[in-house]
């Protein structure tokens, strides 16, 4: 299994040329391609990735919103989320049940739901192909069944959008926004595992000084005995 980061950027303003597009992942294993996310960024520009299959986490505009033309592919996403893009002109529509393995162009994807947003609830995903195995959740409070998602993964691909603050809200009894990458790494040393490698940048992130934040992400980390590394536009991965 091959990784290459297509977009590493939040659903922020701010960018750079390491983080301009938003968040998407492209999978690659023999001839498949297929693309994690396709936010509002890739609009038009879906010729220059040429997925065989678009896998959607959720529907909000950094992740779905470059499908409102359509796709040139056949799209994979939970019920809930296709009833957010139900206006959609997508031909091609396969539905993703929850905690139960999908075969896409021989890689699959177990979707895991994840506490997140009311409105556009959403999953992280267990990506098996081979013997390679990572869990990738680029938004995210909380993993509903943490040790089943994490079990046997060579690298957790998480949410970059705070630190180390809390970025929590409350709304009645849910909790919508991101946990910072600190709790992260410590559901990393819980499950086992060793590699850590963090995507949908936020702000401290994008406009402050990497190689500061990076320095001490890794600080962090190795007290949890993690490798972390932080994802770039273009940056590959082989497993």
């Amino acid at each position: 299994m091959k990784l290459t980061f297509l977009g590493t950027r939040g659903e922020i303003e701010a960018q750079t040329r390491r983080h301009r597009m938003h968040t998407s992942l492209l999978v690659l294993h023999r001839a498949a391609r297929v693309m994690i996310d396709c936010g509002l960024d890739w609009l038009g520009k879906l010729k220059r990735v040429d997925p065989n299959a678009i896998v959607l986490t959720h529907a909000h505009p950094d992740h779905a919103w470059g499908l409102k033309r359509g796709a040139p592919c056949p799209v994979y996403a939970p019920q809930k989320t296709w009833q957010e893009l139900q206006l959609y002109p997508i031909k091609d529509r396969h539905l993703i049940e929850e905690r139960t393995g999908t075969k896409i162009c021989g890689i699959t994807f177990e979707a895991f739901p994840v506490e997140h947003s009311i409105r556009s609830p959403a999953v992280g995903y267990r990506v098996s192909a081979g013997r390679a195995r990572i869990f990738y959740a680029p938004d995210l409070i909380f993993i509903d069944d943490r040790s089943a998602a994490l079990k046997g993964v060579q690298i957790y691909i998480g949410d970059g959008a705070t630190i180390t603050r809390t970025f929590i809200r409350r709304r009645g009894k849910a909790l919508i926004g991101h946990s910072p990458v600190r709790t992260q790494l410590t559901w990393c040393q819980k499950e086992g595992v060793h590699r850590a490698i963090i995507t949908h940048c936020g702000s401290e992130i994008v406009t402050g000084d990497e190689r500061k934040i990076f320095a001490s992400l890794c600080a962090i980390a190795a007290e949890h005995g993690v490798d972390v590394r932080i994802a770039y536009d273009g940056m590959t991965v082989a497993l």
